[in-house]
């Protein structure tokens, strides 16, 4: 009984949906990681500069003062006090941070659906012809017209 179970788990572990899983999820985490680095990195202090040299990470509001009454010069300085904090500078940052993901994931899609359109627009050989007498379309083998009942493989034959 547990040789069957090992053996459905294993089976289970194995399949490919399971494994590209998986994959996916480690990839997502290091690109996870390349997006915090560049909106933490990159794009903030930039922003920073366009708005006045002020950190994101360090907009914040004091709900309630701590231990140490403020002002309080950064959000770490808040919180080392005990200070009660609406953080709104780290959401300004996760938004950013979901913009540049949702960004790079619609190129990513759009660039694989322009790949797989590609490759469906094959040319494909024709499966209907005219016919040389009523030009109504008509199967490509056809030897005669089902709207003219014309004899196609004598006027096929005959024709130039």
């Amino acid at each position: 009984m547990a040789s069957k179970f090992l053996k459905e788990f294993r089976e289970f572990a194995v399949k490919g949906n399971v494994v590209d899983m998986a994959v996916g999820i480690i990839i997502g985490g290091a690109f996870t990681l390349i997006v915090q680095s560049l909106v933490k990195n990159i794009m903030n202090p930039v922003l920073g500069l366009l708005i006045g040299g002020v950190d994101f990470a360090n907009f914040f509001v004091v709900l309630k003062e701590g231990g140490t009454p403020g002002p309080y010069a950064s959000l770490a300085a808040a919180q080392e006090a005990g200070a009660v904090t609406l953080d709104y500078g780290l959401f300004l940052n996760a938004v950013i941070s979901f913009v540049i993901v949702a960004f790079v994931v619609f190129l990513l899609v759009r660039s694989i659906n322009r790949m797989k359109r590609e490759e469906a627009v094959e040319p494909q050989a024709p499966t209907d012809k005219a016919c040389p007498h009523c030009f109504m379309t008509i199967p490509i083998k056809a030897t005669k017209c089902g709207h003219c009942t014309a004899d196609l493989s004598i006027t096929e034959t005959a024709a130039p």
